[in-house]
C-alpha cells in the first residue's frame, strides 16, 4: 500500500502558499503603485495586502465554499429540473409549470389584467 497522500497534501499546501504569497504580492504592488499617488492613500505591507484579498472575498463571494464555483449549483437544479418534467406526460408538464407561475407570482396574462383594472 502506497502512502502518498502526505505527498499529495504537502504539495497543495506549498501551491496554495506560494499562491497567496503571489497575489498578495501582486496586490500590494498595485495599491502601492496607484492609491497614493490617485488618491493620497496610504502605503499597505504585505499582510495588509493578504487582509483585503481575505476581505474582497468575503464580502464579494461570502462564506461559501466552492459552490459559487462556474455555477455548478444552477446547472444541478436545472438538471433535476429538466429530468423532472421530462418524466411528466404533456399534461402533467403543463400542470406543473403552470403551478410554478401560480407560486412565483407571475401567469401570461396578468399584465393585460393588471392594466384593465387600473384603467377602470
Amino acid at each position: 500500500m502506497k502512502h502518498w497522500w502526505p505527498l499529495r497534501i504537502a504539495k497543495f499546501l506549498a501551491i496554495a502558499a506560494l499562491a497567496l504569497f503571489v497575489i498578495g504580492l501582486v496586490i500590494m504592488l498595485l495599491w502601492n503603485a496607484l492609491v497614493p499617488d490617485l488618491f493620497k492613500g496610504p502605503v499597505i505591507t504585505f499582510w495588509q495586502a493578504v487582509g483585503l484579498l481575505l476581505l474582497s472575498h468575503i464580502l464579494f463571494r461570502g462564506w461559501g465554499g466552492w459552490h459559487y464555483a462556474g455555477g455548478w449549483r444552477h446547472r444541478r437544479w436545472k438538471h433535476h429540473l429538466e429530468e423532472r418534467l421530462a418524466a411528466m406526460t404533456p399534461e402533467e408538464r403543463d400542470k406543473y409549470k403552470d403551478e410554478l407561475r401560480r407560486r412565483c407570482g407571475w401567469h401570461p396574462g396578468q399584465e393585460a389584467e393588471s392594466k384593465t383594472s387600473t384603467s377602470v
